[in-house]
């Protein structure tokens, strides 16, 4: 399968085709792939960064759409485990009709705690759209600033 876009020359001359070529598989496949008939919940595993500081690890997860109330985080046996499930129901009621949409999200990811963290101090917010985590580390696991010894 070809596509072809019409390339509008600079110099006033008159327009010429430039042909792409693309197999008709991973246009389809572009066409009709997850994100593109999602809704506004997904069942897509969300983005994650993370940093570390010296007094913390911290994770960002993207989660927009969902409320606080729909996480859940747990810290088990040095994994940090994220989950979270949305089920939203919308009715619309016309003299003519009735419509009803179901949207669910879910999603559940897990990491592996570094034996540095206090699992005892974690910490969680909801902001905007992302779940913010801070994985304090212990006060021995911590960089101590250079300390200058004298010379006696």
């Amino acid at each position: 399968m070809s596509i072809v876009k019409w390339k509008r020359p600079v110099d006033g001359r008159t327009e010429s085709p430039v042909r792409y070529s693309a197999p008709f598989g991973s246009l389809m496949e572009n066409f009709f792939n997850d994100n593109f008939f999602s809704g506004e919940f997904s069942t897509a595993v969300p983005a994650v960064n993370v940093s570390e500081d010296n007094d913390k690890f911290s994770v960002e997860l993207s989660a927009p759409g969902f409320n606080k109330e729909d996480f859940k985080i747990e810290s088990d046996n040095k994994m940090l485990v994220i989950s979270a499930e949305h089920k939203t129901e919308n009715e619309e009621k016309n003299k003519t009709f009735t419509r009803k949409e179901f949207n669910y999200g879910s999603f559940r990811r897990t990491f592996s705690l570094p034996d540095t963290v206090n699992d005892e101090k974690i910490d969680a917010r909801y902001e905007n759209g992302i779940l913010k985590i801070d994985l304090p580390k212990k006060e021995e696991a911590k960089t101590k600033p250079v300390k200058e010894i004298r010379i006696s």
